[in-house]
């Protein structure tokens, strides 16, 4: 999940016309469910349960989006000086009407394709290898400076906005939990009153959480839960703690369309104040007024130490501080990292090493006593957190490069990930 404002593009520099889509149109499209769930899910609480995070944020030329190849490439464009990606969807699988071809082409030289995140068929065949392969749901991201007012038209928002509804429908149709992830990146105090703006229409237009025909939403002691990532990290962000806290307040309090249970993203070092967190004691009281608190782990680590035991100890630590303060603990579980398209750093820098790495991480939070974990990315081919199925077969050329599955099965990382759920409720030992 990038934690960099490249998500936010100028309307002129992303080519959006003067006149485009309104804002109330953006919003029109939300609405209720219009029939009962086929599947009554009635998700309650985490544990026991492993999520992952679902992006959903990949537009293709073609889709009706109006976003060309967004989260691809740099300027809704796809082509080697564009690239923003590093793993390549396997393909083989998607039929013809979820395909669009880019100017890249295979080593035998076959056109290749990438897929759009609004297409409902698409999403559904992600909720389906969710269930398929024991990942119980999803939180799917929502970005909070989508829909801000410089855009001169809300393609972006409309496009969420349907992604959403996406979800919805195919969380319930797959008996897969799912629950909303605000992303707070790239925000600045002002930006809140839209922030709540958004919320509102969430609950008035789609009765988000409360539908009674939406069966999937997950539901935490009782309430919806959605998520908010972004408290409390020390890079120089648009907000402040009490901005966060007043957005907590209005999810759990609201008497109009509150009434939430909160889970907070925070930073690695959210415990001791440091490393990537603000040096501010006012951090653990924001915390202490959500329900569950979700450190993120990706990057922040390049192998699990069990010699000297200190991962599985801080792990350990940070259960028994939330513990003590009332709140339910989420680990983030990472299969491995790179950005070198999006960035130009160096490619692989955080190697899967065939998917060790990402397993040692689930026996590490076995053994800190926690039954459940949020996999980070389900479909974030941008920074190579993808733990959906990814080509061995990307594209060849002059001037870039990518990452394949080490000659792996393109389903590897689903099928551990669906062992190390079963691994962290006990169900098979670790190995």
């Amino acid at each position: 999940m990038t934690r960099y404002l490249f998500l936010v593009l100028a309307a002129s520099a992303a080519g959006f016309p003067v006149f485009g889509v309104s804002l109330d149109e953006a919003y029109s499209i939300l609405k209720p469910s219009p029939e009962p769930s086929s599947r009554r899910v009635n998700p309650s609480g985490l544990k026991g349960r492993i999520m992952t995070g679902y992006q959903g944020w990949f537009r293709a030329e073609g889709d009706g989006a109006g976003m060309g190849f967004h989260h691809y490439g740099r300027g809704q464009k796809l082509g080697p000086k564009h690239l923003t990606i590093d793993l390549w969807p396997d393909m083989s699988e998607y039929d013809d009407d979820e395909k669009f071809e880019t100017v890249f082409r295979h080593k035998n030289g076959k056109t290749a394709e990438v897929f759009s995140s609004v297409n409902p068929k698409t999403v559904n065949r992600h909720f389906r290898w969710m269930k398929d392969y024991g990942i119980d749901g999803a939180f799917v991201q929502r970005f909070g400076v989508v829909g801000a007012k410089n855009y001169r038209s809300y393609h972006h928002l409309k496009a969420d906005n349907q992604k959403l509804l996406n979800c919805r429908e195919a969380a319930n149709a797959n008996g897969r939990a799912y629950a909303l992830m605000y992303d707070l990146s790239g925000l600045k105090s002002e930006d809140f009153e839209r922030l709540n703006r958004d919320w509102k229409n969430l609950r008035s237009r789609m009765k988000l959480g409360t539908d009674p025909n939406d069966q999937a939403y997950l539901q935490y002691k009782g309430k919806p839960l959605v998520a908010i990532w972004g408290v409390g990290f020390n890079d120089d962000r648009g907000y402040s703690l009490e901005d966060a806290g007043k957005f907590i307040r209005l999810l759990k309090h609201n008497p109009e369309w509150g009434g939430m249970s909160v889970m907070l993203g925070v930073p690695f070092g959210f415990r001791e104040l440091e490393r990537d967190a603000i040096d501010n004691q006012q951090l653990h009281e924001v915390l202490k007024l959500a329900d569950i608190v979700s450190p993120w782990s990706v990057g922040r680590y390049h192998r699990v130490d069990f010699k000297s035991g200190k991962h599985v100890a801080n792990l350990v630590e940070d259960r028994k501080w939330c513990e003590k303060n009332g709140l339910d603990y989420l680990p983030v579980i990472y299969p491995g990292f790179s950005w070198h398209n999006m960035k130009g750093e160096k490619l692989d820098v955080i190697p899967r090493r065939g998917g060790s790495f990402y397993w040692d991480q689930f026996v590490g939070v076995r053994a800190a006593g926690i039954e459940t974990a949020y996999l980070a990315m389900f479909d974030e081919v941008d920074e190579a957190t993808a733990i959906f199925k990814v080509s061995n077969d990307p594209p060849v050329g002059e001037g870039f490069q990518f990452l394949d599955n080490e000659g792996l099965p393109p389903d590897h990382y689903l099928k551990l990930s669906g062992q190390g759920g079963k691994l962290l409720r006990g169900e098979v030992p670790a190995k």
